[in-house]
């Protein structure tokens, strides 16, 4: 190598700076992942340049056979890593080590508690790569040349993971890169050939190409050091073409890891080989916990895309909707051109019935957790029950099995956890009941002690409690579940069919009758504050209540509405009372209409609050407060 040229220092990027320190404490618990990291780098280089090579084969330089080297020294003290792939220029080179190209890095960074125990679960969503050398090393020197550049034009970045790093241009024969690392003291132990060998077969045995070592020769006395003989030590055989019997958990669980840069094992996986009319395999996982940037819209998603076991594309998102948009995993095609490009994907209809399929598959695994692993499932549902959600609206097809993976608090618990499926709810629904009763609402405490529920509780019937923003938004894309219907216990004129007995709904229409110059008098005092007024068969203990019509908006979706900055019509409620009320009967026998007038508007703000609702004027309804406080107290 010839002398180095245009060398300058520059600093890292701040939040690299930041990631360097905490990631140096945070995961020495488990310092040899860091081999892992720099393998899984070198198997992607490899990825990238055996792609670009299909439609430029001069990037090969002659030389196609691809593999990954690691080797040591002893007296040195280094462990240096080589591969044969695309490899930087220096461009390359000062965005790829310099910064952390990542969108959302900033909000990483705000998610970041001090705490070392969680920080290195956010560092491992985070995927830090390369950086992980640090953990070890306390000097990387990198040598890197990218395919179809000049000898001339190699790089030579180095840096001792403080605050900056230099740069130069050298001559670099070979194209690839070579990372040599300079162990920190105390940290020999990685200059050892078996200790490589060990960490190798245990973290990257699945890797598709050949990872190669020194072999160890025992030199003999009196002669000279044989010449290095490089032997392969992993499989290199791409995991998912081989049969499941043959893969141990431990190898699903490391290539889980190399794919998705997560330190977790996943929860789950469904490793399928498709023959027939379309060729595929696919290996796909759900993760144990959500990554930070789950509700970020251009967060990476997608699977790794193979054609014919050649690398094609990250994070393809054709074949898996937006609802799964966490699932990890390899999809590997023989059907597929290995020119296509994410255009073609989506509009290729080998692809939509691979996107079904997958699907599917995707839906039966969490229909499997569900049912064997309860407690696994309950994680799952805390990390992506939301993003499930969305699934209803996008994916009519599935919507009964969607649904049935769906979970929400209920009158049944007391904690407001979200553990109730509609199957269970409905194998302990009460003899009669046709219907899958639910409340939407902001809080937990609010829909838990909402007058609404006060006839369900006295009948013992459960009633599903909904409190997330998606909620509203996801019953209007639910109609039913096993050919019981849902019914809005806020919304229209409630009627609970077999489970009221004909007594009830004789003394019922009795009573509305009774109360129908009372229903007169309301509407006049309340004017255009309500749609309507109706006695109510909801109530035991509340005086009002404000129902919603049917065909109207609910809370939350004014809200989503309101926020997206598109203009709400306006809507009404209906006013209920529960004539058996102290105070309705009060209201009944008041003469005059000023206190009437006063009183009613105070039991429509009053239900108004119950219900979550603002109030349209808040004075108006202390200042009437006030006056019937003054004249009780006199």
């Amino acid at each position: 190598m010839s002398v180095e040229t245009q060398k300058e220092t520059l600093g890292f990027q701040t939040e690299v700076k930041q990631l360097l320190h905490l990631m140096i404490h945070s995961l020495y618990s488990n310092k040899e992942i860091f081999l892992r990291e720099l393998i899984s780098n070198a198997s992607d280089a490899v990825d990238k340049l055996r792609f670009e090579a299909l439609s430029k084969p001069e990037l090969l330089e002659g030389g196609a056979e691809l593999k990954i080297r690691v080797s040591f020294d002893k007296d040195a003290k280094t462990v240096t890593l080589e591969d044969n792939g695309i490899g930087m220029s220096r461009e390359d080179a000062i965005t790829h080590l310099g910064t952390i190209a990542k969108s959302g890095t900033a909000d990483f960074m705000k998610h970041l508690s001090g705490d070392q125990k969680k920080d290195s679960h956010l560092i491992g969503q985070f995927g830090v790569g390369f950086y992980s050398a640090f953990i070890v090393a306390d000097k990387v020197d990198v040598f890197s040349r990218r395919a179809g550049l000049d000898a001339s034009e190699g790089v030579h970045w180095s840096s001792k993971g403080e605050g900056n790093f230099e740069v130069a241009t050298i001559d670099k024969a070979d194209r690839g890169t070579r990372i040599v690392l300079h162990l920190k003291s105390g940290e020999d132990e990685f200059a050892d050939g078996w200790r490589l060998r060990n960490i190798i077969k245990k973290y990257s045995d699945h890797i598709a190409l050949p990872i190669e070592l020194p072999k160890e020769v025992a030199a003999v006395e009196g002669e000279e050091k044989p010449a290095v003989e490089w032997e392969t030590v992993n499989r290199a055989s791409a995991l998912w073409t081989r049969p499941r019997t043959e893969i141990k958990d431990e190898e699903y669980q490391e290539f889980y890891k190399h794919i998705a840069h997560d330190f977790e094992n996943p929860l789950s996986w469904s490793h399928n080989k498709v023959e027939g009319k379309l060729e595929y395999s696919s290996l796909l996982y759900v993760p144990a916990r959500a990554p930070f940037d789950l509700y970020q819209r251009e967060a990476p998603k997608g699977l790794k895309l193979y054609v014919q076991r050649v690398f094609v594309m990250d994070q393809a998102e054709s074949f898996l909707p937006l609802y799964l948009r966490f699932i990890k995993g390899v999809v590997d095609s023989n059907d597929l051109s290995l020119n296509v490009s994410r255009e073609i994907l989506q509009k290729d209809p080998i692809i939509d019935s691979m996107k079904s399929a997958l699907t599917k598959r995707v839906l039966d695994m969490l229909e499997k957790l569900a049912k064997n692993e309860p407690e696994q499932y309950k994680g799952f549902w805390k990390n992506f029950g939301q993003v499930m959600k969305e699934g209803p609206a996008e994916d009519f097809a599935n919507k009964e099995k969607i649904a049935g993976l769906l979970r929400f608090a209920s009158t049944s618990g007391d904690d407001g956890e979200q553990v109730v499926g509609l199957a269970e709810y409905l194998a302990r629904a009460k003899e009669g009941q046709d219907k899958i009763y639910y409340l939407t609402g902001e809080t937990y405490a609010q829909v838990k002690n909402s007058p609404h529920l006060e006839v369900f509780r006295k009948k013992g019937i459960e009633v599903l409690l909904l409190t997330d923003r998606i909620d509203e938004w996801l019953m209007s894309y639910l109609s039913d579940f096993d050919g019981k219907s849902f019914v809005d216990v806020a919304r229209g004129d409630l009627d609970l069919g077999n489970l009221d007995s004909e007594e009830d709904k004789k003394a019922a229409e009795e009573v509305a009758k009774s109360k129908e110059g009372l229903v007169e008098r309301l509407k006049t005092a309340l004017g255009d504050s309500v749609a309507e007024v109706r006695v109510s068969h909801r109530l035991t203990d509340s005086p009002a209540i404000l129902a919603i019509g049917e065909q109207d908006l609910g809370m939350q979706m004014r809200q989503i509405l309101e926020a997206s900055g598109q203009k709400v019509p306006d809507s009404k409620p209906i006013f209920e009372f529960n004539p058996a009320h102290p105070l309705i009967e009060k209201l009944d026998n008041e003469q005059s209409d000023e206190r009437f007038g006063d009183l009613s508007h105070i039991l429509f703000d009053q239900a108004a609050l119950a219900a979550g609702d603002s109030l349209k004027d808040p004075a108006a309804y202390v200042r009437r407060l006030n006056k019937l406080l003054v004249e009780l107290s006199v």
